[in-house]
């Protein structure tokens, strides 16, 4: 691979809102060049407005403060209804050395993503008429519905059983905040949104189905901790599609016990892309992955780099299944695989050599 290629994708995010939020903008960003994209069975959940609670007090507040220039196309609240009944959040893959969350094996649509039956609560969007902002640390967003991207600018705040049809970033004016976001679904359910689903540094990521976005997960800062999580990629023309991706990183990356399915994709990278050369003490352990140029890419990071018991789908690439720092890497226990179409595997093909 020519260094050309192997930097493609180190862009800075540009999420459907995300200028306009950093220069204050009071002007919505239509999503334009929608494709369709394949996604997991937690779709069509519909909603209704409910407010966010503080864990500290347990008490209501209304929505946190907006921004200066608040959208004057706020939506009215719908009402509440319930999440269709989906598959219940199990299945029978084969993980390997992990907790596996809410799954018997390998993350899955089934697993992962906001429960079945959950009621959803709309929130108006209050920065620009596609972005929801938190502006006030330790705000918890328990089952709701934001129809675009969340902004977070606060820290320590918490998402959970949650539906987020946008993307969801934690940096604003050159600062990142802290937050945790568990068996949420992240991403439309029809098209494909060229900017990552979940970025960017201190966050935590458990229970995760992201669908509908060209990258999956982005690290640009410290202390990021993935796991349990499912991610079905899609792309646009042009895009260099990625299910995690290092952009001026930091150290601390966990990356554990994920599904990373690549193969709809055409404009692809690679599902692990990690090559950005801020990157320190890194852990890559007990995923599936599938798809890419080259699948599994670590390369110029420093520090503990560990790539341990993960499973790569058999000839899923295009041009080959490894491209890493063989020699600064603790590599073993990864292997080749064959998987069915609910993501157990069916046989161990070999041994992952790691290669460079």
């Amino acid at each position: 691979m020519t260094n050309d290629e192997s930097n493609r994708a180190r862009r800075p995010w540009v999420p459907s809102t995300y200028l306009l939020a950093r220069a204050i903008m009071a002007v919505s960003l239509p999503v334009a060049g929608l494709v369709a994209c394949s996604s997991g069975p937690h779709e069509g959940v519909a909603s209704s407005r409910t407010q966010a609670t503080v864990p500290s007090t347990g008490a209501t507040t209304d929505s946190p403060s907006p921004d200066p220039t608040p959208s004057a196309k706020a939506k009215a609240a719908p009402r509440t209804t319930k999440s269709p009944s989906t598959s219940p959040k199990s299945n029978s893959g084969s993980g390997s050395g992990s907790s596996h969350g809410n799954c018997a094996g390998y993350p899955t649509p089934a697993c992962t993503g906001t429960p079945a039956g959950t009621s959803l609560s709309g929130l108006r969007l209050n920065l620009d008429g596609g972005t929801y902002r938190v502006t006030k640390s330790g705000t918890v967003l328990n089952g709701v519905h934001i129809r675009g991207d969340l902004l977070i600018t606060a820290n320590n705040v918490t998402i959970r059983n949650s539906q987020i049809d946008g993307g969801v970033l934690d940096e604003y004016a050159n600062k990142h905040y802290s937050f945790t976001i568990a068996d949420s679904t992240v991403g439309p359910e029809h098209g494909c949104l060229t900017s990552p689903g979940i970025g960017e540094a201190n966050y935590t990521a458990t229970g995760v189905l992201i669908r509908g976005h060209g990258d999956g997960f982005r690290d640009s800062g410290d202390n990021i901790t993935i796991r349990n999580s499912y991610v079905r990629l899609c792309s646009n023309p042009g895009d260099h599609s990625d299910g995690i991706q290092t952009y001026m990183a930091g150290r601390g990356l966990v990356f554990d016990h994920n599904t990373i399915d690549q193969r709809d994709a055409k404009d692809v990278t690679a599902p692990i892309f990690l090559v950005d050369n801020r990157t320190a003490d890194v852990r890559v352990t007990n995923n599936l992955v599938m798809g890419g140029t080259y699948s599994i890419q670590l390369k110029n990071a420093r520090g503990s780099l560990v790539v341990q018991n993960n499973r790569l789908v058999n000839r899923s690439w295009i041009y080959g299944p490894v491209e890493s720092d063989c020699g600064r890497i603790n590599w073993s226990g990864n292997t080749l695989v064959t998987i069915d179409h609910s993501y157990r595997v069916t046989s161990t093909v070999g041994p992952l050599p790691c290669a460079r």
